[in-house]
């Protein structure tokens, strides 16, 4: 189907067919001939798309020129009788050809023995093939076409669309009366399966146009929704046009401009993608969208990278398109599914009643005479959770109406409290906020949050625009106050009812990030915004406060556990100082939660839960105490040794041994550990005497040790290497490491502890599989002569496509007499164990350890001293240290 106001003219200068069969005449070798017709011709197509020629006469052109080869191929074999013919089907059907797609061919035969076509057929595919063609083809008779197209719905599809390359142009037309919506497939039944297969494609891309790396094809806004429309369109219609389906009052005008250059741009950027790989390609990778991005003309500016503008247009029109699909879907449904049944209709107000189970406005007026109802719409929805939608016609209303949203509709104080109603209003809130964002709405009443609407964040943390991230936030945030929750994200399910008004954690969640792309720190710029919303909608100055210092510090509670001793008494207390009382921390506590979560799926895990839940614990019971009552180290350190001498004689050991071998530990291990943990490993050193080999304990979680995470617990003596010979110990055995505990005994023996995961982010918990880790790490780690071997001998990551330059940074860690190293660097192989070896050139003892892994990214934090213990100080050892750091991993 050819969109508005476009028609394909071929260009005879593409190719010429006369030239070519003088050509083909005068070779002994037709395949060469054909080969180098097939070269000059993409030549020419490429040279036109990077001279900007209009990409639907590339590709309407390359298809033209390949029916005239076709026809010419066709023609060099004896078909004894017009009892066969040549038909493009599919996309090729339709006249489509991108430099590297499939060339879909039917051989179509009238009856069903091929016996006589047989030799023809196999040297007519013969020669395709070695001409370099990428086909797809299927022989089949009439009867065959009509038993499998009844049978399948892809094929059905596929048929649908062709055009008679050679042969007689009656078998077509045969086939099209065999599979017309009156023989099979009527126009409902075919619309309920492409809707159901539509449903369970975009389901396979989580529901959302916003990936990081899309499928220009497949994913939801992408061209398979394009054609979707037709195909549904032609089923009902027959064969049409798009500018019939406007002529019929299915789309207007407006639509088809959208639908035309939304098809136009995601064929340039498909034409890219094949020309610049080299094959068919569909996936829009990150060095394709920076390849592209410089093909296209864009160039970084201060604001923005020339990559982000790219995709920012580029997740523009997958929007729009997303949208269109579903308005055009639901009209479908509307007059194809539901065409006969009986209207069944419920009044809401004087401008909306439901109809059907979806909301539409009373009279075709409503939005110009009240444009106010543009959010009451919304409203009614979050209200009436049994409203499955909006109408398609209403759905039109609103896109048509959405200018009316201007400064003064904002200014409008009833306006105002129609949108705080809808965030009182206690429905599904996320829900009604995705269509106002879908439908326009959300962007236009919120210019600030417009503006983050398909703004990329390019790197490999975030794997969404602002906007779609934002929205994810909040449908986790649901998902907390529902039953489901509980199972997952248990505090936060438990903390998210406590919440005194829950309309607060939905304006800081909305303005947590919509800083973002404006250059300065986002937390900064987005509470300056969430104060003015607050302000322009009439909350207390006490609630404004509390919203701005959300969106402020929304990274302050997993920067702290993930970057910050959290069993230090210190930093819990400065942490409950940041947190002023249990409501800001509760607050913040759910609005990190779903913000990690809708960042990237893999970031949330058991590990991540049992830090944060450790935070929130800690600091709770810190601000139950009183910010003034500043928790003495030696004090905890003295009650956690006598909590854990109580617990001696439950596991049968002697006080006495016990208190000679804590003598040597000193008061950070007992900081650093819970009761129950001291006592497990203190049982593990005594059995394990007087053996010289390195004792290794390891544990899944339990209920005692929440950490998340198997526990690794390694005591032997202390030398130079150890570090990183553990650190690629683990890596080979599939290990990832998350947090580091590392202390030294007084007499030199190692109290390390490590929590790792496996490669799918969850506690080992198989005894069997316990037992090989603690073998391994016995065998690697008891001879140190063998360490410089164990730390070169690691196990290969696959390392992707996004390079992100190694950066350092050194700072003083005053209260603890240490010097705190972040590294932030791409996940590579070995990266621990390199981290360790740099460490013992520059003869650097390391404390503790906190190991953070952001999709392909990591941000570990060391804390070190040199060999005399002493913080490092000087400058330019810190620069020394920090300039080997990036020159060994960035290499």
């Amino acid at each position: 189907m050819l969109l508005h106001h476009y028609r394909f003219v071929p260009d005879e200068t593409l190719f010429d067919a006369s030239a070519f069969r003088e050509a083909l005449a005068a070779s002994r070798t037709p395949i060469a001939v054909f080969k180098d017709a097939l070269r000059e011709l993409q030549a020419r197509l490429d040279a036109r798309f990077h001279a900007g020629s209009d990409i639907r006469d590339l590709v309407h052109g390359r298809a033209w020129c390949l029916d005239q080869l076709l026809a010419i191929a066709w023609e060099r074999y004896d078909w004894p009788d017009d009892g066969i013919a040549l038909l493009a089907v599919g996309g090729y059907g339709r006249g489509e050809l991108h430099p590297h797609s499939d060339i879909d061919l039917l051989l179509l035969l009238e009856q069903d023995d091929d016996t006589p076509y047989r030799e023809g057929l196999t040297g007519f595919i013969t020669f395709l093939w070695d001409i370099g063609l990428e086909i797809g083809h299927s022989v089949r008779s009439l009867a065959d076409c009509e038993r499998e197209a009844r049978a399948d719905l892809t094929v059905i599809t596929n048929l649908l669309e062709s055009r008679t390359l050679a042969g007689p142009e009656h078998l077509r037309e045969t086939m099209r009366k065999c599979l017309s919506s009156e023989a099979m497939w009527p126009s409902d039944a075919f619309f309920e399966a492409k809707w159901q297969e539509q449903i369970a494609r975009h389901y396979r891309y989580n529901n959302s146009e916003y990936h990081l790396e899309p499928n220009i094809k497949s994913s939801p806004g992408g061209l398979r929704d394009i054609q979707m429309i037709g195909w549904v369109a032609k089923r009902h219609f027959g064969e049409l046009r798009y500018e019939d389906v406007v002529a019929q009052g299915f789309m207007n005008d407006a639509e088809l401009r959208i639908l035309s250059q939304g098809q136009s741009f995601l064929w340039q950027v498909r034409y890219a993608l094949h020309m610049l790989n080299g094959r068919a390609e569909d996936r829009l990778l990150f060095d394709h969208q920076r390849a592209i991005a410089e093909l296209f003309g864009y160039r970084d500016t201060p604001e923005r990278l020339a990559v982000e503008q790219f995709m920012k247009r580029y997740y523009r029109h997958v929007t729009a398109l997303a949208g269109l699909n579903d308005m055009l879907l639901q009209h479908f449904d509307e007059v194809i599914l539901r065409a006969h049944e009986a209207p069944d209709i419920t009044p809401l107000n004087a401008r909306f009643e439901i109809l059907g189970g979806y909301i539409q406005v009373r009279h075709a007026n409503v939005f110009r005479h009240r444009p106010g109802a543009l959010l009451e719409l919304f409203l009614l929805m979050a209200q009436h959770p049994e409203i499955e939608g909006v109408r398609a016609e209403t759905i039109r209303l609103i896109r048509d109406h959405r200018h009316l949203i201007d400064e003064s509709f904002r200014d409008d104080l009833r306006h105002q409290s129609l949108f705080m109603e809808l965030l009182r209003s206690g429905g599904n809130i996320p829900r009604q906020l995705r269509r106002m964002n879908r439908y326009g709405i959300l962007g236009k009443y919120l210019p600030e949050f417009g503006q983050a609407v398909g703004l990329m964040q390019h790197d490999l943390f975030h794997l969404y625009t602002v906007d779609a991230h934002t929205l994810r936030l909040l449908k986790f945030v649901q998902r907390f106050r529902e039953p489901e929750g509980h199972e997952d994200f248990p505090v936060a399910a438990t903390l998210v009812h406590q919440l005194p008004k829950l309309e607060l954690l939905w304006i800081a969640g909305l303005y947590h990030d919509i800083g973002k792309g404006r250059g300065g720190d986002h937390s900064e710029l987005g509470a300056v915004d969430a104060t003015a919303f607050c302000e322009r909608h009439g909350l207390s100055a006490r609630d404004t406060r509390l919203v701005a210092w959300l969106v402020e510090h929304h990274l302050l509670m997993s920067k702290t556990a993930q970057k910050r001793d959290i069993s230090d008494p210190d930093v819990i207390h400065e942490f409950a100082l940041a947190m002023r009382d249990e409501v800001h921390l509760n607050y913040l506590y759910v609005l990190t939660v779903a913000d990690i979560t809708a960042t990237n799926p893999s970031l949330w895990n058991g590990w991540r839960a049992a830090l944060l839940r450790q935070l929130h614990t800690e600091t709770k019971r810190a601000l139950r105490r009183g910010l003034d009552h500043v928790i003495d180290r030696e004090e905890w350190a003295r009650e956690s040794r006598e909590e854990a001498r109580g617990l001696l004689g439950t596991v049968g050991i002697d006080a006495a041994s016990a208190d000679a071998l804590w003598a040597s530990f000193g008061d950070d291990y007992f900081l650093q550990y819970a009761p129950s943990e001291i006592i497990w490993q203190t049982q593990g050193i005594l059995d394990h005497q007087p053996s010289e080999l390195p004792l290794i304990l390891a544990n899944a979680p339990t209920e005692d040790m929440a950490e998340g995470g198997t526990k690794v617990f390694i005591h032997t003596r202390s030398v130079n290497d150890l570090f990183a010979a553990t650190a690629a110990a683990m890596e080979q055995l599939g290990l990832s490491i998350h947090d580091a505990r590392i202390a030294t005994s007084s007499n030199d023996w190692t109290l390390n502890t490590f929590i790792v995961l496996d490669d799918e982010g969850e506690p080992i918990r198989d005894p069997q599989r316990l037992e090989e880790i603690r073998y391994h790490l016995v065998e690697e780690l008891d001879d140190p002569a063998d360490y410089p071997r164990i730390v070169t001998r690691h196990t290969s990551r696959q390392l992707k496509h996004f390079k992100v330059p190694t950066r350092v940074m050194i700072e003083q860690d005053e209260a603890n007499a240490r010097t705190i190293v972040e590294l932030i660097a791409p996940d590579r192989p070995g990266l621990l164990a390199r981290v360790g070896r740099i460490f013992m050139e520059q003869d650097i003892a390391l404390s503790a350890a906190k190991i953070a892994t952001l999709g392909e990214r990591v941000e570990d934090v060391f804390f070190i001293t040199d060999k005399a213990g002493e913080p490092l100080t000087d400058p330019e050892r810190q620069a020394q240290l920090r300039e080997r750091l990036c020159e060994t991993l960035d290499v």
